[in-house]
């Protein structure tokens, strides 16, 4: 599933784009790719046209462009396999082709917005705008402190300038969760998958068995920091792509695959003291670990 690199780098492709534009038409190919809205294709359809974006937005894994002169958005989740693609107007249909907006932009002309997804999972929708609780900007990209009603629960991501460390200590303070299924849990922090939670666990050489309230002070902040440069590093390099699937608006992979110090690499050195990364099974996923650089506390591992 794509995560908070991936997404970033969608919207950051996004933007220029849309910021400004007007939608000229909308065609649904498939109502699957519209699960989350609160009507059908021709509602969506209709809604939308005439309509101005105002931007694009992310917080975590979901993105929203605000449309101007009321509080709705359109709300949009990559799901397994999603896509945003940007093409020239009148290009032939993608392949999975779900939805597509034709917008108008005041200085790049107009374009095509592509919303392809394979396994159907992901999704768009018209959804209304809410005050943000703490009064900060909704997501990164628009300063607005409004939110869809459809990622009000999704947390802030430790990339987001109103993300709070403290705030996230005390909770982790009072979980005996596993820190890993803590990190994958959208509701504490977002945009934080399986592959950037085994590569900042790797770096802060924190087994992901350790249970959240057991990390010292100095244990979060080290994990933190190294989740900080994980994002960052993959934000740098376009986010990770092990397929066709992870790419960009223009249909580019990221390169991050090439710097990944544990997760996928099962049997292979760990780059730190060459012993053998390990790979077990975690709720429907796997984690990959060094046993030697990221040991379980004796007391803990009883």
């Amino acid at each position: 599933m794509p995560e908070l690199p991936e997404v970033e780098v969608v919207r950051s492709g996004l933007a220029p784009a849309v910021s400004g534009a007007t939608v000229l038409a909308v065609s649904v190919f498939d109502e699957r790719a519209l699960t989350r809205h609160g009507g059908d294709g021709a509602d969506f359809e209709i809604r939308l046209t005439g309509r101005t974006i105002e931007g694009a937005v992310r917080r975590g894994k979901f993105l929203w462009m605000p449309l101007a002169g009321s509080a709705e958005a359109i709300v949009g989740h990559l799901g397994m396999s999603g896509q945003i693609l940007l093409r020239a107007p009148g290009a032939s249909a993608e392949r999975h082709e779900r939805v597509r907006l034709d917008v108008a932009h005041p200085t790049h002309g107009e374009v095509a917005i592509v919303f392809a997804d394979q396994r159907t999972f992901g999704s768009l929708a018209l959804d209304s705008l809410v005050p943000t609780p703490d009064g900060a900007a909704g997501g990164y990209g628009w300063g607005a402190a409004t939110i869809p009603t459809q990622v009000a629960h999704i947390a802030r991501d430790p990339l987001d300038p109103a993300f709070s460390d403290a705030g996230f200590r005390h909770t982790l303070g009072h979980r005996s969760s596993a820190i890993k299924r803590v990190l994958l849990d959208q509701t504490t922090v977002s945009g934080i998958g399986n592959i950037y939670a085994d590569e900042s666990l790797w770096a802060s050489r924190i087994h992901p068995e350790t249970p959240a309230f057991a990390l010292s002070t100095r244990a979060v902040n080290r994990l933190l920091a190294e989740v900080r440069h994980v994002l960052e590093k993959a934000l740098a390099e376009g986010g990770t792509s092990f397929d066709a699937q992870y790419v960009n608006v223009n249909g580019q992979a990221g390169y991050f695959a090439h710097s990944l110090n544990a997760y996928g690499r099962t049997g292979q050195p760990c780059p730190r003291c060459s012993r053998p990364i390990v790979r077990v099974s975690f709720t429907n996923r796997s984690s990959h670990y060094c046993a030697h650089c990221q040991r379980l506390a004796r007391q803990l591992a009883r």
